[in-house]
């Protein structure tokens, strides 16, 4: 582990309290929005919203705060597809689809084995347009909440590309940020997902559309302190920069794996998730201290998304 170079970037802070700081994503038209998934209601219920940030003034903008019936919604990854939908998703309600003006639905309350879906966390297309999705909570609302830190009940989903949600794997301590390798010529080749309490980043080999080899594990997260891997994205050179909640640094892995080359320290303690603006060496950063979105300059340009690619 000392081997790995630590960096202090500057970093800049847009806004904070925002609680629960977490899912940043641009929309194909450069629109920034996030989540506050920590929102709750007078009666202390869950109350998430989806927000847009305009980045040069600061100003927030609830976009919706979704539901089904009286459950209020958890949201958390969010990810943009070709047609300009948000795809959210949700530690209550599972799998959303939004449009940016807000309107959103619950796309599923089973995955193709009818059993009941899982409350997720986060989420990431691949280049053919399956979105993989982590799902550490336990079964979507109205269930009674559940979150696998302890019980390792976590699965991970693909939605397919044809809008079948396949369960690839379970018996996971609440998987969260997940991404995915791509070969040279945009081919998905390797699923990566954290693990976050036992600071595990795990890899799958894709064969296909929700189809995958067995699990086993890519890299390891330093620090002994309670937190772990959060949400990741890869550069242009397919090193994936990971946020290291609790350790107070993003964690920066070579497309092997194995112990981060790069530590950037963060002027917060608990990285939530990051995101290249499209066409950039911009990341923005979330994180659990302040609540806040921040950004700093990376050295290389974030990888395409797959909305980036038509």
């Amino acid at each position: 582990m000392s081997n790995a170079e630590v960096i202090e970037p500057n970093f800049v802070k847009i806004v904070d309290n925002l609680p629960g700081a977490e899912g940043p994503v641009f929309d194909r038209h450069g629109e920034f929005f996030m989540v506050a998934p920590e929102r709750e209601d007078e009666d202390k219920k869950p109350a998430g919203d989806v927000l847009k940030i305009n980045l040069e003034s600061g100003k927030v903008d609830v976009v919706c705060s979704p539901k089904d019936g009286d459950n209020g919604g958890i949201p958390a990854g969010c990810q943009c597809d070709l047609d300009n939908n948000i795809w959210i998703a949700d530690m209550r309600l599972g799998i959303l689809k939004m449009e940016t003006s807000g309107k959103y639905q619950q796309m599923f309350r089973q995955d193709s084995s009818n059993r009941t879906m899982q409350g997720c966390n986060d989420c990431a297309f691949d280049y053919d347009g399956n979105l993989w999705v982590t799902a550490p909570a336990g079964e979507i609302a109205p269930a009674e909440y559940k979150r696998s830190f302890e019980e390792g009940f976590g699965s991970v989903y693909c939605l397919t590309k044809d809008k079948k949600l396949v369960r690839i794997d379970g018996n996971l301590r609440f998987p969260n940020g997940i991404a995915v390798l791509h070969t040279d010529d945009g081919r998905p080749s390797k699923l990566i997902v954290a693990e976050t309490p036992t600071k595990l980043l795990w890899q799958y080999d894709i064969k296909g559309a929700g189809e995958v080899g067995e699990r086993s594990v890519w890299g390891k997260l330093p620090g002994d302190h309670e937190g772990g891997p959060d949400g990741m994205d890869f550069d242009e050179h397919n090193n994936l920069i990971v946020a290291n909640w609790g350790g107070s640094h993003l964690e920066v892995f070579s497309p092997g794996g194995g112990d981060p080359v790069t530590r950037i320290k963060c002027p917060f303690r608990n990285p939530s998730n990051v995101h290249f603006k499209p066409g950039t060496s911009t990341v923005f950063v979330t994180e659990h201290q302040f609540h806040g979105l921040w950004k700093f300059e990376w050295k290389n340009k974030g990888k395409k998304q797959y909305c980036e690619t038509k």
